[in-house]
């Protein structure tokens, strides 16, 4: 085959040429992402060594931008969440794995409750959490909202791509306007890294992602889960209950927030043991305001 490369060589040059500070194996991680994206190679087909019709001067280019810590799902323009995948763009954090276990519990609660159960995803992002609830719970009613246009336009397209059916709104949690609505669940993954973090941070993370969804002050690091425990106490309906996921660091403290604003909460951790989600349940009786106004539809 003309212009072709045994693609367990091809392989093999392109982890030799990535110079990022990462281990063997993740920098083999990134490789596998890349070529099965780019030209459909599966692990078997280069363990097997394929050929595909590239050289690794083909890929030079990409190798510039993974060298110099651009993560590779902006590079692709894609990431995979809960199985299925999202686009993504430097307007939207990138899915992890981490967030995974929100939606996994975000279920598990979903199943106490008939059909119809209302949801709202605070700072949505790509709407990868949003879009799987809605897709995994098609008989829920899920909104997702965000600060930024830009970001609702990734999950737009998210929603459209995937044929998931729900609402996105832009709306500022920390503005003046009081979040509405009577709600069943409220999910959200919202910004809780203090910038004094930063420095713990990879470069990948904090010169690529969007730091309007990472960052809180260092004076005020609980930020955003009080914005959502106060709209939780106003917009939940009886039984309601909070997921989100937590800074690891701020577990307990987290936790003592949303009790100190009426609700019984709880901590999941991840598969490392690390503080992951708190989960807070609606113990006093609501005052549920009217219906978010004027809703966009997905698509």
């Amino acid at each position: 085959m003309e212009h072709s490369t045994n693609s367990k060589i091809l392989f093999r040059s392109l982890v030799n040429s990535i110079t990022l500070d990462e281990s063997r194996e993740e920098i083999e991680s990134i490789v596998r992402l890349l070529l099965y994206a780019t030209k459909g190679l599966s692990d078997a087909d280069i363990l097997t060594g394929r050929e595909v019709d590239s050289t690794i001067a083909d890929f030079e280019s990409t190798v510039r931008r993974i060298n110099a810590h651009e993560p590779i799902q902006y590079i692709l323009g894609a990431a995979s969440f809960y199985g299925r995948t999202f686009l993504v763009n430097d307007f939207v954090l990138i899915p992890r794995p981490e967030t995974e276990i929100l939606v996994a519990e975000s279920l598990k609660a979903l199943k106490d409750r008939g059909p119809g159960a209302r949801i709202i995803d605070i700072g949505t992002g790509s709407g990868c959490i949003a879009i799987t609830l809605a897709l995994e719970s098609p008989a829920s009613k899920v909104t997702g909202i965000d600060i930024s246009e830009d970001a609702l336009g990734v999950a737009r397209s998210n929603a459209k791509n995937l044929g998931a059916t729900l609402t996105f709104l832009r709306y500022d949690l920390l503005g003046t306007e009081e979040l509405s609505g009577a709600w069943d669940m409220i999910v959200s993954n919202p910004p809780y890294v203090a910038r004094s973090e930063v420095h713990q941070m990879k470069r990948n993370v904090k010169d690529f992602e969007p730091h309007l969804a990472l960052f809180v002050p260092d004076n005020d690091p609980l930020l955003f889960y009080k914005a959502i425990a106060t709209a939780g106490q106003r917009v939940l309906r009886k039984d309601g209950v909070i997921l989100t996921e937590i800074n690891e660091r701020l577990g307990k403290e987290t936790k003592a927030l949303f009790q100190s604003h009426g609700f019984e909460s709880s901590i999941i951790t991840d598969l490392s043991g690390k503080d992951r989600i708190v989960v807070a349940r609606r113990v006093q009786e609501p005052n549920v305001t009217k219906i978010l106004p004027k809703p966009y539809l997905a698509g």
